[in-house]
């Protein structure tokens, strides 16, 4: 029986709180395998993910540095922008860091990877309470909230994290002063610059639920429009280090997504305003 046809059986039945809870169980359960089989590809590979990837941020040839290094050679003729070589080896202080921090990083690799999976199963769930309007309005949420997220990523991943990293590497005081950071903090460092920005990129869908459940209207969404600025502008300060540079970078493509979910806030209003 196609998957379809079981979620339609399943909402013309009267389902008892502990039916419902029983079915979210299974859900939780499959997407939690879903993570635990992406992390243990990424603890098969654990070598070639901290080498190549985690540790690759600090790497001259990163590509965001090389794309500065050619701009700079593009703009001045010469290599003013371009980022040198950053000699960073990171410290273990605990007997046990780097088997933590082994399955910390591969339960983050794992959830990037099941990401999909696992809001397919959530959608799954509340499929069968939704009106066939509104799984229309939503048939393609798990495709874009996927790819938001991995935009999110890849954007706190490929920008974020090194310019950060490097800002952090090369700020010092005072030559008396060693910039020797520990592991744990590297690692958590980037997994929660990457995560926190593909979470933060999830705005247009979310702006999209508020003018479904007619909680937001674009004119508001306008009208607040300064007020919402000071908010990213925060959240891009919690969110990333404090420097300016990192914080303008997440600030400008947040601020770009609140503009689509104004346009998408208004789209909803033109086609609510069509059926009425």
């Amino acid at each position: 029986m196609a998957l379809d046809q079981i979620d339609v059986d399943r909402s013309e039945k009267s389902m008892t709180f502990l039916e419902h809870l029983e079915e979210l169980r299974w859900h939780l359960v499959r997407s939690i395998a879903a993570i635990v089989i992406g992390a243990i590809v990424a603890i098969v590979n654990f070598r070639f993910i901290f080498d190549n990837v985690l540790f690759a941020v600090v790497n001259k040839s990163f590509p965001i540095y090389v794309a500065f290094c050619k701009l700079s050679n593009a703009v001045y003729g010469d290599d003013r922008m371009c980022f040198d070589t950053i000699e960073f080896k990171a410290q273990n202080l605990d007997v046990s860091g780097q088997f933590i921090y082994l399955m910390i990083v591969s339960f983050t690799v794992g959830l990037i990877i099941a990401a999909p999976y696992v809001l397919w199963e959530f959608w799954r769930f509340f499929r069968p309470a939704l009106s066939e309007r509104e799984r229309k309005y939503t048939s393609g949420i798990v495709f874009a909230t996927s790819m938001l997220f991995f935009t999110g990523v890849a954007f706190g991943y490929f920008i974020l994290s090194p310019l950060s990293v490097n800002f952090f590497l090369n700020f010092n005081l005072t030559d008396k002063i060693a910039n020797n950071f520990t592991m744990q903090s590297f690692v958590s460092f980037i997994t929660t610059i990457t995560l926190a920005s593909g979470v933060v990129f999830e705005l247009p869908l979310i702006v999209y639920f508020l003018a479904k459940l007619g909680l937001v209207t674009s004119d508001f969404l306008k009208q607040y429009r300064k007020h919402a600025v000071i908010v990213i502008l925060i959240l891009s300060s919690i969110i990333t280090p404090p420097d300016i540079m990192s914080q303008v970078l997440l600030t400008i493509p947040v601020y770009l997504l609140y503009e689509v979910g104004i346009g998408i806030a208004k789209r909803m209003e033109v086609k609510q305003s069509k059926e009425e």
